[in-house]
Order: structure tokens, then sequence, then C-alpha cells
């Protein structure tokens, strides 16, 4: 039930300072995002990697040594991504170099691609095809000749513009940042966490832990919900694109899965996958229509699933916040802070709603209603 006090002289006074303090904070937040960007970035990746720190010093007793052991175990992680993909990607792109060549030598298959494609895409990929520097790149025998041939033509220019404008150290400086700010929290995530929780004055100590739980409660159940239909929306289009005989399907499945942990990002993939499902028509004789309505089949298939079953039983049921509401507040947050605003938009929509419920709505943590449209 909604709280029915009477709106008084005073409480409109602290509502409207309330209020006051609120756009001061945004503002400050905005005139500072350069400076708190790493600070974030950083925390969030403690946070998201604390659990792990957590298990890991439960068994080496030893906190620095934890912090270490988990850094080591992710860059292993990485590296052997990398190991697995490197090659799937490379052979592709061979591939496709290949196919690119033929359309540029004018044979049977750029005849073929001529009838396909838009009468008006076909003269813009010829201009393309007919640049030296584009017949250079496409005569390297792999994808390593590939790019260092790339690398010759740009890096001398780049890092020319680089280095005049500091961009390069700038961005090295940031990345050397994040790295320290995350690992410093990560070592003391603990300690800071009981600390300010020590500090709270006692008249309102109890008042904001409950919120806190809420918000902590609401954001964990988000990460775990998403993850969960990410997951299984990345193997969905790993198999549908496999079936359909599409390019690195497999990878570029499970990399839309990770896009879809921002709700609707994997709609970016379209693009990619157009692109592949060309070559993959391109080379295999079929029509490019048929290739390009399989693949638009693919998406809208997974789709289907992922908003009729998978959002409205596990995100549904686990979280207060509907994706749709989340993906307003992406737009909302990164318009008023920009990139500062991307990565604090869940947690600061999440703290909202749990602030709403539990001091306006005056519900507990445990029986928190659902926003959606």
């Amino acid at each position: 039930m909604m709280n029915q006090r009477p709106y008084t002289l005073d409480r409109v006074v602290r509502l409207a300072l309330g209020g006051a303090v609120l756009v001061g904070m945004v503002w400050l937040l905005s005139y500072l995002s350069d400076v708190l960007i790493p600070f974030v970035a950083a925390l969030v990746l403690a946070y998201l990697l604390n659990p792990l720190v957590n298990l890991l010093q439960r068994l080496v007793k030893n906190r620095l040594a934890a912090v270490l052991l988990s850094l080591a175990l992710c860059l292993a992680a990485g590296v052997a991504l990398l190991w697995w993909v490197l090659p799937l990607v490379g052979q592709e792109i061979s591939r496709a170099a290949v196919l690119v060549q033929d359309l540029a030598n004018n044979s049977a298959l750029a005849q073929k691609a001529a009838h396909e494609l838009p009468a008006k895409l076909w003269p813009m990929i010829q201009s393309i095809l007919d640049r030296p520097a584009v017949k250079e790149f496409l005569g390297s025998s792999d994808m390593w000749s590939m790019l260092g041939s790339l690398a010759r033509k740009i890096l001398p220019g780049l890092w020319g513009l680089l280095s005049q404008v500091g961009s390069f150290f700038a961005a090295l400086a940031g990345l050397v940042v994040v790295l320290l700010y995350m690992f410093f929290l990560m070592l003391d995530l603990d300690e800071i966490n009981q600390g300010w929780r020590d500090s709270l004055p006692p008249a309102y100590r109890r008042r904001t832990l409950e919120l806190v739980e809420d918000f902590t409660g609401a954001l964990r159940n988000y990460f775990r919900a998403q993850a969960a239909v990410a997951g299984l929306v990345g193997i969905l289009f790993a198999i549908g694109f496999t079936i359909i005989g599409l390019p690195l399907g497999i990878l570029l499945g499970l990399f839309m899965g990770l896009l879809n942990m921002v709700p609707y990002l994997q709609l970016l993939g379209l693009v990619p996958a157009f692109f592949l499902a060309i070559l993959a028509a391109l080379q295999s004789g079929e029509g490019v229509w048929l290739m390009l309505g399989l693949t638009a089949g693919v998406f809208a298939v997974v789709q289907v699933i992922q908003d009729a079953i998978l959002t409205p039983r596990i995100v549904g049921r686990t979280m207060s916040l509907s994706p749709a509401f989340l993906l307003l507040s992406l737009s909302v947050w990164g318009k008023l802070l920009g990139f500062l605003g991307l990565l604090l938009a869940i947690p600061f929509t999440c703290l909202a709603w749990a602030w709403y419920q539990r001091f306006v709505v005056k519900k507990g943590s445990e029986k928190q209603q659902t926003l959606g449209f």
C-alpha cells in the first residue's frame, strides 16, 4: 500500500532538498565521469571476481595469494579462449580471403554475386576490391600475413597520430590504473564492506543496511538470471547457425549470448551474421537471399524463445525489474552520464527500485513486485 502521509510544508521542503541533492549528485558524477570510469570499471570487475577470491581464500588461507591466483586463473582462461578462437577465426578469414579474391578477379563467382546482390551494393564492393591496398592485403597467404600487411599500412601513420595526441599512452595508463584499482579493491573488499557499515550512524544503520541488502539482492539476482538466459541464448544461436551452415556459427552464437548480458544487445550481431551468410551463400552456391532468410529465421526463433519462455521463467521469477525497463535505464543513464552511466545504469536502477519498494511501497525484499510494461 502506498504511503498516505499528508504533504506538509516540512515534507515538501525535504522532498525539494532531496531532489536538489539528487540533481547535484548527477551533475557531479557527469563532471567527474572521466576520473570515475576507471574506478567504477575496476569496482565492477572486483565485485564479480570477489566470490572466486573468497573461495580461493578459504583454500589457501591468504587473501593476497587468493587475489593473485584469481587473476592468474582469469589470465589463463583468456589465453585458452584465444588459443581456441584464433585458429577458427584464421581459417574462416583465409577462406573468406580466397572468396573475395575470386570476386575481385571477375570470375563466375563475381557474376553470381552481381546477379544475387542488390544492384547498388555490388558496384560499391567492386570499387573497394579494385583498390591496390586491398589487392595486396588479399594476396596474402594466411591470416598472419594479412595482419602483417595491414599493420604495415596503418601502423606508421597511426603511431604518429597517437604519439601526437598522446591517446595511446593515455589508454595504456588508463588500463594500468584500472588494473591497480581492481587489485587493491579485490585485496581489501571485505574490509571496505565492513568498514562503511561500522561507520554508519546508529540511528540510520538498520534502515540503510536493509536498503543495501535489497539492492545487493536485486543486483545479484539480475546477474544470475541474465547470465542463465545469456548462456541458453548463446547455445541456441550456436545450434541454429551450425544447422544452417553459417561460418563461425558456434563462435558467433556464443558471442551473441555474451552480448545478451545486456538485454537485446545481441541484435548488434545481425551485421556480422548477415555478412557471414552472404559469404556462405557464395561459397556453397546457394541463393544469397535464402541464406539471409535462414539467418534472420534463426534470430527470430531464438528471440521468440527468449521473450516467451526464457525471460518470463528465469528473469521474471528471480528479478523485480523487467528487461524492457532495464533497457530503458541503460538509455537514460547513458544519456545523463555517458559511458559512466552505462556502467552504473543497472546498479543505480536496482538501488532506486529497492528504495521505492522499501520506503514508498513499504515492502521488504522478500515481497518485491515486478516492475514491467
